[in-house]
């Protein structure tokens, strides 16, 4: 069956960049049906450049080839296949960097309440960690249902993605009545699950950010703070290698004065345990906390 070209020679060729848009928004930004749609989109529109008919066009009885015989100079071919290329290398580190920042934005959004209430129960205020609570569990919300259904690039292949959202979104929702009511410091413990559940979502999905080595130091010196607590100089001493090199991870991401306050902190912390003042390693161990939780209200 011969096919009656429909298509100018410009009307083809921009065509190509736009095929090459539609490929962009469905590899990069969308998922689901839409994704699939953007897809076909993407196909139809080069099949029509190759053939030079739109069947669109014979519905609506449109006409762009108005003159069979031209030819396209090697100029403009040569135009339209550089803007093309551009549009997709250009496109495609946009899009990388573009869909990773909008999740990071609502990911912090929602992750600054989780903070909040964590610190708050962990410091047994009530009312302020009500507060903190209820937001969360609002903004969470919103986090989930748009993300529960909407997989950019940046988590696409991430195929544990939904179910760490729902298993998060169950550690919430199941503190209610401790937060409302019952035992603060049971609910910040409870409340700990949460963190290495999205510390590990991040790294699994390339995430390099501050706030994933914050919480790594975390872990770290949550047991240097233990042992700080203890008088028990010799186990500061032994974790402490520990503590250091998550410590300089944090480092690497950014190193102005807050950070070299906890640095400041820790290695005092190591010199009080190698003299042996353990009597003074609680006191230093919570300066080191302090620090730390500056830093982290305000950038993790």
């Amino acid at each position: 069956m011969k096919i009656t070209k429909n298509e100018g020679v410009i009307d083809r060729l921009i065509r190509i960049p736009v095929a090459t848009v539609f490929f962009l928004l469905a590899f990069f930004w969308l998922s689901g049906v839409l994704q699939i749609i953007f897809y076909i989109l993407a196909v139809v529109m080069l099949f029509t450049v190759i053939t030079g008919f739109c069947a669109l066009y014979k519905i609506l009885k449109i006409n762009t080839n108005k003159n069979p015989e031209k030819k396209v100079s090697k100029m403009t071919l040569s135009v339209f296949t550089i803007l093309s290329v551009i549009i997709l290398v250009l496109g495609s580190y946009a899009s990388n960097f573009l869909t990773k920042k909008f999740f990071l934005e609502d990911y912090n959004n929602m992750n600054q309440y989780y903070k909040q209430t964590l610190f708050y129960t962990g410091q047994n205020k009530r009312p302020e960690a009500l507060d903190n609570y209820n937001k969360l569990v609002s903004e969470y919300g919103v986090f989930l249902n748009k993300y529960i259904k909407y997989h950019p690039y940046v988590v696409s292949h991430d195929k544990q993605f939904n179910a760490d959202l729902i298993k998060v979104s169950d550690i919430i929702t199941s503190l209610k009545d401790k937060v409302n009511t019952g035992d603060l410091k049971s609910a910040h413990t409870d409340f700990e699950q949460v963190r290495p559940i999205f510390q590990d979502l991040l790294k699994r999905n390339g995430f390099s950010m501050l706030a994933i080595s914050l919480v790594d130091f975390h872990d770290a010196m949550e047991k240097i703070i233990s042992a700080s607590d203890a008088k028990d100089g010799p186990q500061v001493i032994t974790v402490y290698e520990e503590v250091d090199s998550k410590l300089k991870a944090v480092e690497e991401a950014a190193n102005d004065t807050e950070i070299q306050a906890i640095r400041q902190k820790l290695d005092e912390t190591l010199t009080l345990a190698k003299e042996g003042k353990v009597d003074l390693l609680s006191a230093k161990a919570a300066e080191l906390k302090s620090a730390f939780v500056k830093v982290y209200l305000k950038r993790g």
